[in-house]
């Protein structure tokens, strides 16, 4: 930029400074997003996963009702 104000030219180095900074930063800001999004996932399988197991569970518990019975259980070592 010869024969331009100086000014002027500092006020462009600067600005395209800041763009660098910000484009820098969405960068960063993108790759967080899609590793919040992956753990998002991840959490929702093992959610999806723990109901399931739960689900079992409840089946089981419900289709031999005396294992749950506390009457069927030995009473405690200090009786």
């Amino acid at each position: 930029m010869s024969g331009s104000d100086p000014s002027l030219e500092q006020r462009l180095i600067d600005l395209e400074t800041r763009l660098s900074f910000q484009e820098h930063h969405l960068g960063e800001l993108s790759d967080a997003l899609a590793a919040a999004r992956d753990e998002e996932a991840r959490n929702a399988l093992l959610l999806h996963r723990a109901l399931e197991d739960l689900r079992q569970l409840r089946l089981s518990v419900a289709a031999s009702p005396h294992s749950a019975d506390p009457a069927g259980e030995p009473p405690p070592p200090h009786y």
